[in-house]
């Protein structure tokens, strides 16, 4: 089998992961992780930019490894091949295994805010120069330009 993975870059380690020790053949996209700051009508057409550049490419399928992330995968289509995607709100969702165990853990831990390896790893950027949600509130800034 053949597929075509694209992946926000949040999981560069564990898609790398999956992928080197898959018996498939899988060519590996990673976008920059802050896509959802930038609304449906930016994500989108991001996304389905990629898709479209894979179209005839001869792939069995093309695997999205994104959550629901704030509405940005909804309407993309493959125009010839299966459009694969997890069932899933957000990437913490995928990084805990199922909505049950987030809904748990965050009901016992309320106002618990999530960082992951990819998320510490990764510039917090968009790849298109648009500032991200984190960046506007300054949250990406080191302390020496807080000081400032």
């Amino acid at each position: 089998m053949r597929l075509q993975v694209l992946c926000c870059e949040v999981f560069f380690r564990e898609v790398c992961l999956l992928a080197a020790n898959s018996p498939h053949t899988i060519d590996v996209a990673f976008l920059p992780k802050g896509l959802h700051d930038l609304g449906v009508e930016r994500m989108v057409p991001r996304l389905q930019e990629q898709i479209d550049a894979r179209s005839g490419e001869g792939y069995d399928a093309i695997v999205m490894v994104y959550g629901l992330c704030n509405n940005g995968i909804v309407g993309l289509e493959a125009r010839d091949t299966r459009l694969v995607f997890a069932r899933a709100h957000d990437c913490i969702t995928l990084f805990m295994g199922d909505r049950q165990r987030y809904l748990d853990y965050f009901g016992a831990h309320p106002g618990t805010y999530y960082r992951t390896t990819g998320w510490l790893e990764h510039a917090d950027s968009t790849g298109a120069g648009e500032e991200t949600v984190s960046q506007k509130l300054g949250l990406a800034m080191h302390y020496e330009e807080m000081v400032r």
